[in-house]
């Protein structure tokens, strides 16, 4: 304990502006139902570097889920989460694995260019839904986004349009997703932590992302239960754009 409180004396600067990116994050996040995690890729790589983004992106993702899963636990569909959760754990291990070694850029571009469209697949907002869904799918949906998640660091946009063509209400559709990301958020730390990938100071600057997340969901409820599903359905279609543009752009800078 000494040896952090050591470590966040000297990065001090670098604790609190992580802090406070996870606060900005997770308010919006979770009004438009996730990104929250990709949101702060930006700024967690401009102050660490691209290396480490991934594992403190994912340790702060993961220490403020707790607060999000209690805070919309009764509201959490668990047929989704049996099928999602043994592929993110069979996924997350594969992942952590080829970490150093495969990044899989092409299909991050390909995972953003599908968020960008979703804007036209729901009309810009007049559509509740635009493919037939079914619970089931959630087993192939897991492995993907836990295989392209733990190697960027953030993937919870991806999920929306499954989630929304089930028809699911906001708040159910915002548990079921936080109950899914904080399991494969547990494979993602154990994958990170077998092959060696956490140092101290990205644990450091996680749990700092992860304070201010926790801050940022609590912030984020009492948002959510004031909108209506209509705005809701706006803000996850702004989040989602965004989220892709954000994944297009960081894949083409990774092959330039």
């Amino acid at each position: 304990m000494e040896e952090f409180f050591s470590l966040f004396i000297t990065n001090w600067v670098y604790a609190l502006l992580l802090i406070l990116l996870g606060g900005v994050a997770y308010i919006i996040s979770t009004v438009g139902a996730g990104g929250g995690a990709l949101m702060t890729i930006p700024g967690v790589s401009a102050i660490v570097g691209t290396q480490a983004v991934a594992p403190i992106v994912n340790l702060g993702a993961f220490i403020g889920r707790p607060s999000r899963f209690w805070l919309f636990r009764k509201t959490i569909d668990w047929r989704i989460v049996l099928y999602y959760l043994p592929a993110s754990a069979t996924g997350s291990f594969i992942a952590a694995y080829f970490f150093k070694k495969s990044p899989i850029v092409w299909l991050q571009i390909l995972i953003g260019l599908f968020l960008i469209s979703t804007l036209i697949q729901y009309k810009y907002g007049k559509k509740k839904s635009s493919f037939p869904m079914k619970r089931i799918y959630f087993i192939p949906i897991g492995l993907i986004v836990s295989l392209v998640g733990t190697f960027t660091g953030g993937m919870g946009p991806v999920q929306n349009p499954f989630y929304l063509n089930l028809k699911l209400s906001k708040e159910m559709m915002i548990g079921t997703k936080t109950a899914n990301s904080f399991f494969m958020g547990l494979f993602q730390l154990i994958g990170y932590s077998s092959w060696g990938l956490l140092t101290k100071e990205m644990i450091l600057y996680g749990t700092c992302l992860g304070i201010g997340a926790t801050i940022g969901n609590i912030i984020g409820k009492k948002i959510v239960v004031r909108i209506s599903e209509v705005l809701f359905l706006r803000f996850v279609l702004i989040i989602m754009v965004v989220s892709g543009a954000v994944l297009v752009i960081k894949g083409i800078l990774t092959i330039i």
